[in-house]
């Protein structure tokens, strides 16, 4: 397997990989363009989004900046928000379902290093999938480990760190995240 495979299978990996550090170079430039273009050229933006993500559906909205590693590990459903500075690093993919927002300066992060300190010396990473479903809410600085699923329809409040994953229709608030409530069925 190459290590772009064992990255997104989940697996040990090594960041330093050549074709990983083009990757990660082809992305930080499209990212960059897309956080100079302009909102009053949409089509340019999307097309640049065509380039870097690995998909999305329609009406999506990233605000500028949006920063991300790789970029084709992201798979965006439908009328999904991103709002401003949010960072997205995939080594493992990021997927959002249907009719999300997601608020500034959240962070979603797909990777994460070993424990072992001889495995973080030696460069090795790990990348674990994030999972947003349909209908969920994420508030400003929002942040998600690695592995973890928020479950349809939860709200995750602002400046929560969720280290475990959160049920559907949960309200989960705090660091690390815990569930205080569900919500009312709409």
């Amino acid at each position: 397997m190459t290590e772009r495979e064992k990255m997104t299978a989940g697996g040990l990996y090594f960041g330093s990989d050549p074709q990983l550090m083009a990757d990660k170079k082809r992305a930080r430039t499209l990212a960059e363009a897309f956080n100079r273009s302009s909102e009053d050229e949409p089509e340019a933006r999307l097309a640049i989004l065509r380039q870097l993500l690995g998909g999305f559906g329609d009406r999506l909205l990233i605000k500028p900046p949006f920063h991300c590693d790789y970029g084709y590990n992201i798979f965006l459903g439908e009328n999904v928000l991103i709002n401003f500075d949010c960072i997205f690093l995939d080594a493992a993919p990021i997927t959002v379902g249907n009719n999300v927002l997601i608020g500034p300066k959240t962070c979603l992060y797909a990777v994460e290093h070993p424990l072992d300190a001889a495995l973080r010396v030696a460069g090795v990473n790990i990348a674990k999938p994030v999972t947003i479903e349909d209908n969920v809410w994420l508030g400003g600085g929002v942040t998600v480990v690695p592995g973890v699923t928020i479950g349809a329809g939860a709200v995750v409040g602002a400046g929560s760190v969720v280290t475990q994953d959160i049920p559907a229709g949960a309200l989960a608030v705090g660091n690390p995240a815990r569930v205080i409530r569900f919500l009312n069925k709409e």
